[in-house]
C-alpha cells in the first residue's frame, strides 16, 4: 500500500508481537494469516503491515496518539465515507462490531488492502493535481453526512482559529536559545536551530503588525481530514485516487486551512517555495466540489502563514520530548518560511486565481 521511503520509521519493534496478531486475527475473524505481517516503512507517526490471510488482503496499522472512542469514531466516519464512493481505504470492523482492538501491545485497526503508490504532488501534471484538489472537497463534503452518522458532534455555529501574539512567538523562540545555551554540549544541530531562530525572531519584529486582527476565521468550515498531503495519498494505475489514508487527525476546521495546508505541503519546491502553477490548478480542482469565495481562501493563507510564523513544533519535538523523528523538517520549515514572507502576494493570488 505504502511504496514511498520518505520519512522512514527506522524504529525498533516494527515486528507484529506474536500475542498482538493472535488477537488481531481473533477480532477480525481473519484465519489463518498466509502471508506477512510484512512491514511497510513510509511514514512518521505511524506503524504499517501489509497481511494476507484465507479472508483476503489487508492493511493493519497500529494506532498511536489517538483515544479509544476517538479512534472507532473516525473509522466509523470512514466507512461511510467509502459507502459513498469517496476514495478511501474501507476499514474492516471487528466481530464485536467496532473498528479497532486492543492488543498487549498496543492499539489495531485493519483496513481493505487497496493497491496504489505514492506521487509527489510536483510529479503530477495540472490535471492530475486538479483532481486531487476535488478529491479533498469530495472528502469535506462527504463528511457533512459521514460524521453524524459516525456520532461526531454537530459543528459548532462559529469557527475561531487561534492567532499567536508575536511577544509570545518570540518569548518561545528565546525559551529554545536558552535551553540550547545552557547544554552542555552543543551540537550542530543545536547550532543551526539557534541561527535560525535568530532570523525568526527578525521577521517576528518585522511582520508584528500583518498578524491577524481577530481569531473568526472567514468561510465555510466543518469536519475535515486533517493530513491531507503525498504519503497519505495513494494513485492507481488508471491515473486516479485509489485511496485516501490515515484518518486521526479528523477535526472541526475552516476548509479554507486545510486547502491552504495541504496545498502547502504537496507542492512545495526544493528551493523552499510553492509551485504556484499547481497550488492554482489544486485548489481549481477543489472549488469544483465546495463553494468558498476568494476572499475567503485569502484569509485562510494568511492565518496558515502567521501560524508558521509563530510554530515551533519541530522543537518541541525534539527538546521537550526528547523526540528526534521530525528535526530534519524544521529546517525545511524556515527556508519556506522565509521564501512565502517575500512572495506573500503571489501566494495569495495563486489561492484565489479564479
Amino acid at each position: 500500500m505504502m511504496d514511498n521511503t520518505q520519512g522512514l520509521d527506522e524504529s525498533p519493534g516494527a515486528a507484529v508481537p506474536v500475542e498482538d496478531l493472535r488477537s488481531i486475527t481473533e477480532a477480525f475473524d481473519l484465519g489463518e494469516v498466509v502471508e506477512g505481517p510484512d512491514y511497510l516503512p513510509a511514514g512518521l507517526m505511524n506503524r504499517n503491515w501489509r497481511l494476507e490471510s484465507k479472508r483476503g488482503c489487508f492493511a493493519l496499522k497500529q494506532v498511536r496518539d489517538t483515544s479509544a472512542g476517538d479512534a472507532d469514531r473516525n473509522l466509523a466516519a470512514v466507512s461511510h465515507l467509502a459507502s459513498d464512493g469517496v476514495p478511501v481505504c474501507a476499514p474492516v470492523a471487528t466481530v464485536s462490531g467496532g473498528f479497532f482492538v486492543d492488543a498487549p501491545g498496543g492499539r489495531y485497526c485493519l483496513t481493505d488492502w487497496v493497491d496504489g503508490h505514492h506521487i509527489l504532488g510536483n510529479d503530477l501534471e495540472l490535471d492530475g493535481v486538479r483532481r486531487l484538489g476535488g478529491v479533498l472537497g469530495q472528502i469535506h463534503q462527504g463528511l457533512r453526512t459521514a460524521a453524524p452518522k459516525a456520532g461526531f458532534p454537530e459543528a459548532p455555529a462559529q469557527m475561531k482559529a487561534t492567532v499567536t501574539d508575536a511577544g509570545k512567538a518570540a518569548a518561545e523562540a528565546e525559551r529554545f536559545q536558552e535551553i540550547i545555551a545552557r547544554s552542555p554540549v552543543v551540537s550542530a544541530f543545536d547550532r543551526r536551530v539557534s541561527e535560525l531562530l535568530d532570523q525568526r525572531l527578525i521577521l517576528l519584529d518585522k511582520y508584528a503588525s500583518s498578524r491577524p486582527k481577530d481569531e473568526v476565521a472567514r468561510g465555510p468550515f466543518g469536519w475535515t481530514h486533517g493530513d491531507f498531503q503525498h504519503l497519505n495519498v495513494l494513485w492507481g494505475d488508471t491515473g486516479e485516487v485509489s485511496g485516501v489514508l490515515d484518518w486521526d487527525r479528523i477535526r472541526v476546521r475552516p476548509f479554507g486551512e486545510e486547502v491552504a495546508r495541504s496545498a502547502t505541503l504537496l507542492f512545495g519546491t526544493h528551493g523552499g517555495g510553492l509551485d504556484l502553477e499547481r497550488v492554482a490548478a489544486f485548489v481549481a480542482g477543489y472549488r469544483t466540489e465546495v463553494e468558498v469565495r476568494g476572499e475567503e481562501l485569502a484569509d485562510a493563507v494568511e492565518r496558515l502563514w502567521w501560524k508558521r510564523m509563530c510554530d515551533y513544533w519541530h522543537l518541541e519535538f525534539h527538546y521537550d520530548r526528547d523526540d528526534h523523528s521530525c528535526d530534519h523538517l524544521f529546517f525545511s520549515a524556515s527556508d519556506f518560511l522565509a521564501w512565502w514572507c517575500g512572495h506573500r502576494e503571489d501566494v495569495v493570488q495563486a489561492f484565489t486565481a479564479g
